[in-house]
Order: C-alpha cells, then sequence, then structure tokens
C-alpha cells in the first residue's frame, strides 16, 4: 500500500509527533519525576533549578518532524545540525522518539520509567547539557558559540554525494560575523562530487532581550538578500500549525524535488557549474505553543520566551498548576501508551533504522574513517651539509602535501584549506596535484589555479569558514589541515576551543563515539619573519591559548627545519583525536637535521644534539641551551658557535625540542622527573630559546627540580623590521643569548668580559646599519655553521 505523505491523516500524525517532541521538551526543563502527570503534581516532582531554554524548541521540533517525513517519502540520507545552541533538548527528545536514545542508553528505557529518567538528567548534576554536546545521538555541532552551523554542514558534505545537512540557523546565529559569512559556501559546493547542505532559517524574531535584525526585514528584503548570496529561498510563514502542517510539507516537497533536479541536471549534463541551491526560512514565534504571557507581560512572540517561561521550581512550587496546564495542552494521553511509549501510529511517521537522523553513520564519523595513504617521509629529505644551505621549510611540506593528494584521490577523503594564503605560506607545489575548488566563474588570464573539483579550498579570505568545514570534515570520518598566518590564527581560537570540548567530551565522557581524526593546524607566517608585515601580523599567542588546554588533546610541534616539519606533519596525519598545532617557517633556513634524525626529534619529542655540544659523554655541562621553534633553533646554534668561538671551555649541551608539550610533567605523555633532569639537569642554568611567549616555560618548569632557568621568547616588541630585528627587539638573538650565558654561569662574565662587549658592539653595529641599510648585518646574512 502506498503511503500518502501529503494527506491529511499522515499530517495528524506528524502534528501528533511535533507534540511528543514538545511534551518531552517541556518536561526535560521543570520535571524529574511523574513524566506523564498520572497523579498529583508534588512539588519534589520539580527540579531544584529548572536549567535550559524554551523559545526555539517548539518550532525546531516542528522543522524535525517535517524532516523526518521528507526522509520517509523520498528516502533521503539526511542529517540534523541544530544551530540555536540554547535548545538541546530538541535532539535529545526526538532522538529518545524515535528509539535511538534508547539503543544508546539502555537505562534510558522507552517508557514511563526511562521518561522519568531522561527528565530528571537533563542539565541535571551527572546528566547531559543543555547543548546537543556528544552525548547527544546524531549530533556534530554543539553550538554553544553560535555561528558555525552552516559551515559544518557544508564541511560534513563535501565528498558525500547523497548526504543532505539539514542546518537549522537561529536568527540570532544569523547576526554573528562567521555565520553571515557562511552564506557564501554554496560557491564550494559541487553538485556531483558533494552533497547538500540545506539551509533552514528558524526566524523566531528574539534573541535573549532584542528582536533580531533579519526578523525585521520584510519578505521581499529577505528574497533579495538571500536571492543576492546566491541562495533561492523558501519561505513558510504563520502561527497556526493547522496551516502550517500542510505548507512545510508542500514547500520541503519543493525543496528536496529542486535538488534532485540539480543533481540530475548536473550528472546527467556533466554540469560542475554553481547551481542556486535551495533553502528555506521558517517563520513563527519564539516559544511557539508555551504561555501565552506572564504576569501582565507577553512571552509567546517575545524575547521573554527564551529561557525557563513560568518561574516554577522544587521551591518555588506556587504556579505549578499553570505548568500542569502547559503540558497537558499537548494531551500526552493521546501520544503515549499505558505503558509510557510513544503510540505505534505516531512511531510510524519516524524512519527507520539508519534513515533516523539521530543515527546518521556520518554522525559518528569515527566509524567511517579510512586510513590515509601516506608517503614516506625520507624520500622527501632536504639533503645538505649541516647548517652551510638554505631551504624553505614550507616548500619542502607543499612537496609531501602534493603527494598525499595524489596518493588518496580515489578516497577522496583528504582536503586543505587557508584563507588565500596557500600560495604566500609556500604550499604551491600541491597545486600540482590539485585546484582550488571553485564553483563561480573562472575568468582566463586573470584566475589561477581554480576549478569546481579541487582539493583546497583557498579562495575564501574566512579563517572561520576554513577552520568550520575543516572541522566537520573530520568529525564525519575525513582528514585534512588548515594553513593559515599565525597571527590570525587567534580569529578561530575559540572555534579551536569548542573544538577541543567535543574531543575532550567524546573522548572522556561519550564511550559510543569512535575516535576521529585529528584537527591539524599550519601556523606559518610567523612573528619573528615579517618582511612586509608590521606588529599587527606579530602574534604567536595561540600556542598558549592551546597548551592551557587538556594536552592529552593539544599537541605542539616546533620543527627547526624541512625535515622535522615533513615528519611532524606525517605523526599528525596518523593521529586522532587531538589538535595538532604545527609552527612553521616559510622563509629561506639553513638546514639541520638528517631525515632520520627529524624522525628521532618527532618520535622522542626532543632531542640531545650532540654535534652541537661540546659536553664530554658522561660529564654535566656548565651550561644547557634549548631551542623550540625555526628562529630559537637557528639563533641558539649561532651562539653557541659563538661561545665555543670565544670561550672554548665553557662546557654546552644543546637540546632541540619539537614536542613542546612532552616536557609537561601532567601530560599524560610527558617525561618523568628523570627523564627530564637527563636533558636539562637539576641545577644548571637553562637558556631556553623559544617561538612564543614564555610563560607557557614557566609553568612546564615549575614542576620540575631546575628553576635556574634563563628565558627567551616573544616579548611583544615589533614593527615592520629586518628579520633578525625582530629577533633583537625579543632578546631572542644570538648575541643576546650568549650574554645570558656567560652572566648565568658563575665566573664566567668576570672571566670573559671581552666576550661581553663584543656582544654589545655586535649589538649597537646591528642597530645603525639596518638603520642605514635596511638590512642586517653580514655577520648574520653571511653566517653559516661550522
Amino acid at each position: 500500500m502506498t503511503t500518502n505523505y501529503s494527506s491529511k491523516e499522515y499530517l495528524e500524525l506528524v502534528d501528533k509527533y511535533w507534540r511528543a517532541a514538545d511534551y518531552v521538551s517541556v518536561g526535560q526543563l521543570y520535571l524529574k519525576d511523574n513524566p506523564l502527570l498520572r497523579r498529583e503534581l508534588k512539588d519534589t516532582d520539580l527540579k531544584v533549578h529548572p536549567i535550559g531554554h524554551w523559545g526555539t524548541i517548539s518550532g525546531q521540533n516542528f522543522i524535525y518532524a517535517h524532516l523526518n517525513r521528507v526522509i520517509n517519502k523520498y528516502d533521503l540520507d539526511m542529517f540534523y545540525i541544530e544551530g540555536p545552541g540554547h535548545g538541546g533538548q530538541v535532539m535529545v527528545s526526538n532522538s529518545y522518539l524515535d528509539g535511538s536514545y534508547s539503543e544508546i542508553y539502555p537505562d534510558i528505557t522507552p517508557d514511563e520509567k526511562g521518561m522519568q529518567k531522561l527528565f530528571k538528567r537533563f542539565s541535571f548534576p551527572g546528566g547531559v547539557a543543555s547543548h546537543a554536546d556528544p552525548k547527544t545521538p546524531g549530533s556534530i555541532h554543539e553550538g554553544g558559540e553560535l555561528g558555525y552551523s552552516l559551515l559544518h554542514g557544508a564541511g560534513a558534505i563535501l565528498d558525500n554525494p547523497d548526504l543532505i545537512a539539514a542546518t537549522v540557523i537561529g536568527d540570532g546565529e544569523a547576526e554573528t560575523g562567521p555565520l553571515a559569512t557562511s552564506w557564501q559556501v554554496n560557491k564550494f559546493i559541487n553538485p556531483i562530487t558533494d552533497g547538500t547542505v540545506l539551509p533552514i532559517l528558524d526566524l523566531n524574531g528574539f534573541k535573549i532581550s532584542n528582536p533580531t535584525v533579519l526578523s525585521r526585514m520584510s519578505h521581499e528584503e529577505l528574497t533579495d538578500f538571500f536571492k543576492g548570496n546566491g541562495w533561492n529561498p523558501h519561505f513558510v510563514e504563520g502561527t497556526d500549525p493547522t496551516e502550517l502542517h500542510p505548507k512545510m510539507a508542500a514547500e520541503l516537497d519543493k525543496i528536496i524535488e529542486e535538488i534532485q533536479a540539480i543533481r540530475k541536471n548536473a550528472l546527467e549534463n556533466n554540469d560542475e557549474s554553481r547551481p542556486a541551491w535551495p533553502m528555506l526560512v521558517f517563520r513563527a514565534p519564539k516559544g511557539w505553543g508555551g504561555p501565552k504571557s506572564w504576569d501582565g507581560n507577553m512571552i509567546e512572540g517575545s524575547f521573554r520566551a527564551h529561557q525557563i517561561p513560568i518561574p516554577v521550581d522544587q521551591n518555588h512550587p506556587e504556579h505549578k498548576d499553570d505548568l500542569v496546564a502547559w503540558l497537558k495542552s499537548y494531551k500526552p494521553e493521546e501520544l503515549f501508551d499505558e505503558n509510557g511509549s510513544l503510540l505505534p501510529e505516531i512511531k510510524a511517521v519516524v524512519p527507520s533504522a539508519d534513515k533516523r537522523m539521530s543515527t546518521n553513520p556520518v554522525t559518528n564519523g569515527g566509524n567511517l574513517t579510512k586510513e590515509l595513504v601516506l608517503p614516506n617521509p625520507a624520500d622527501y629529505e632536504f639533503k645538505a651539509a649541516r647548517g652551510t644551505v638554505e631551504g624553505s621549510d614550507m616548500t619542502e611540506l607543499g612537496k609531501y602535501i602534493r603527494d598525499v593528494f595524489e596518493l588518496n584521490k580515489e578516497n577522496r577523503n583528504f582536503r586543505g584549506w587557508g584563507p588565500d594564503e596557500s600560495l604566500s605560506n609556500k604550499l604551491s607545489a600541491v597545486f600540482d596535484a590539485t585546484k582550488r575548488q571553485w564553483l563561480e566563474d573562472i575568468k582566463e588570464g586573470s584566475d589561477a589555479l581554480l576549478e569546481p573539483h579541487g582539493r583546497m579550498i583557498d579562495s575564501m579570505l574566512s579563517e572561520h569558514m576554513d577552520e568550520g568545514m575543516l572541522e566537520a570534515y573530520t568529525l564525519t570520518g575525513r582528514h585534512g589541515f588548515f594553513a593559515s598566518y599565525e597571527s590570525f590564527l587567534r580569529v578561530v581560537d575559540s572555534m579551536l576551543t569548542q573544538h577541543f570540548k567535543w574531543l575532550r567530551n567524546s573522548h572522556e565522557e561519550t564511550p559510543w563515539r569512535t575516535d576521529v581524526p585529528s584537527l591539524n593546524i599550519i601556523s606559518a607566517s610567523t612573528a619573528f619573519q615579517q618582511d612586509h608585515n608590521g606588529y599587527s601580523h606579530q602574534d604567536p599567542g595561540i600556542v598558549t591559548h592551546l597548551a592551557e588546554k587538556k594536552t592529552k588533546y593539544i599537541r605542539e610541534y616546533f620543527p627547526a627545519d624541512a625535515n622535522s616539519l615533513i615528519a611532524a606533519f606525517d605523526k599528525s596525519l596518523k593521529t586522532k583525536q587531538v589538535i595538532n598545532l604545527v609552527v612553521a617557517s616559510k622563509h629561506p633556513r639553513l638546514q639541520w637535521f638528517t631525515a632520520q634524525e627529524a624522525h628521532e626529534l618527532v618520535e622522542n619529542g626532543l632531542k640531545n644534539v650532540e654535534w652541537a655540544g661540546n659536553t664530554p659523554t658522561g660529564e654535566e655541562p656548565d651550561v644547557v641551551f634549548a631551542a623550540a621553534g625555526s628562529e630559537p633553533n637557528l639563533e641558539t646554534l649561532a651562539a653557541i658557535s659563538i661561545l665555543r668561538k670565544e670561550v672554548p671551555e665553557l662546557k654546552v649541551r644543546y637540546v632541540n625540542v619539537v614536542d613542546l608539550l612532552k616536557l609537561k610533567k601532567d601530560d599524560p605523555r610527558g617525561l618523568s622527573d628523570g627523564e627530564f633532569d637527563s636533558y636539562f639537569t637539576k641545577d644548571k642554568p637553562v637558556i631556553f630559546a623559544f617561538h612564543g611567549y614564555v610563560d607557557i616555560l614557566k609553568d612546564i618548569f615549575f614542576d620540575r627540580h631546575n628553576h635556574n632557568l634563563h628565558l627567551h621568547g616573544y616579548k611583544e616588541e615589533g614593527d615592520i623590521t629586518t628579520p633578525f630585528d625582530m629577533r633583537v627587539r625579543n632578546e631572542l638573538d644570538r648575541f643576546h643569548l650568549v650574554k645570558d650565558a656567560l652572566t648565568a654561569v658563575p665566573g664566567f662574565a668576570e672571566r670573559y668580559p671581552e666576550a661581553l662587549e663584543k656582544m654589545n658592539l655586535l649589538l649597537q653595529k646591528h642597530h645603525d646599519f639596518i638603520r642605514e641599510e635596511g638590512d642586517d648585518i653580514p655577520e648574520v646574512t653571511n653566517w653559516t655553521w661550522e
């Protein structure tokens, strides 16, 4: 028998499902017992502190119910992204009604007893969050920080041609900078090789205490706005459910058939031009179906519906009768049987098995992950006499990434992102294997490296877009990287924080989720080499920001040359469930380590570089030099070469650090005290040259024996100046390092005053020379390792 999905009878079942979802959503806010009100509501049935939001809930439940309907009608592969972050019970309620919640959490049974547990645990100690966090079936997007829903939807559907990401966007969220930019994401979605992101603007009119901008635009303005951004907008607007159900059904049918027509045309005609993808504007009241007013003030259709509309709790039960009236308005006796289970005829409108949005396989992407086919890093070895030949680290890495693209082109599970900076960051070799994905017109002569099905997305000047799409790409089981200027990674540091929280939560508190490929960030164009950018471009703070997190989920690599950069990136691509930050130099630099030495450095995290020091085996040095980063490594080795010439009796050890967080005692991979002391001793002076702010080093050494520290890093001194002057301004240069060593080791400053004076004279020469010549002194530019 063929089902008529538009019949009055079917839409009545959809309405009942929607009412059930609303009932379960309200119950989660207020109740910890008596979930179906089958006895008089007691004060102790109420939560002491109802926490959560109501305003966006009913509208989203309505949307969810109708998405279920089109999944059934058209046999769709679809999942749901809940952009309005304040409304986590939407996905909880719907996954409970479709049965998936009970499958994942067997103690939350699909009956009255299970419903009681479900209600109690929402926003409750030991329970679940009020956002769609990793514990929520079907979620890849928490929404705690607004602005990234559309980007996550777009990232998920890349290379998933049959997938539709139904992405609900709150009209408050639509006011954020990232979301406002996200409307341009349709310029990067290929109708043949990628899936479909379906934006659904939930236009309920209000934020926390103000109207939303888009809601005050007229129908005509909204139409022009979205058409101007390349979308084909559809509208469903109203307040009466009896009118809105058939409207929503008809409009979603049009949208799905429009998507299918776009795909059919693209496949049959090999047409990769950008279509005008459909999107939906759904306008219904905030707090729809809840209290109309309270204490003389409007609730439904106003900002006051945002959180808890009725002020009732266990200690203030005076208005519990109003809560009961609200709950009973959904007529739960028409929705649930005597056991408290959803009635079978209503359950029949729910998609089955993995057609349920809560169990779509992409929402637990670790199960779909195919490991990358990776080349051998040793095949990309930069071979040169140590410290005498320059090479660009990022240029060499580009050759490795080029071949990762080639080796995985059949799997289509590796992508790169950058905000118009891939060439600037010297990754030009990757374009031998792919081009930038771009669905707009391509103009011969003026444009370069663009095609509709490229593996790089590098043509939008938005760190938010790059980061957001990469997050979703990895969360749905694929691999990739994002390369950006170091200082502008701070634009997305809160996004990285949110992703870290997702990784930690899903790994530690959600055992049913499988680990996903890691998020790989390349931090290039660093603070210590800004030839034509000034102080605004000088900020290595992303290093400190990420190091403050739980470092089980963070890796920070500071490769000193091309071979160690390739080794660090290769290791990053093999990891799961972490954020890898790789700080890389793109400018020509002296090269230091063989491929084998680089492999050892990355695997061990650090290394006593014996060829640089002069301390006999088995003896303790007078001073330990340490460096993390390309320029710190260069300056430290230059300082050591000066000391070995000027003060040959000084016993020096040099430790190069690549994997910084391995030095932390509280890191799961951290060195023991004995291992740490074997590198840094218990009390000898440590001259540590570091790429970032030195507070992180103070934190690392605080828990160790050796506090005899002399730290050199970025000190917020900068300008448009020469590369070496950037280091001098921050006292990270070789001359300051030499002076520090001589004064730190007892007796040497007194015995070698001429060496100290020589350093001061060179610093003065440097000061005068760059202001006259505009270049660094020959002692620096011509220096090589002897």
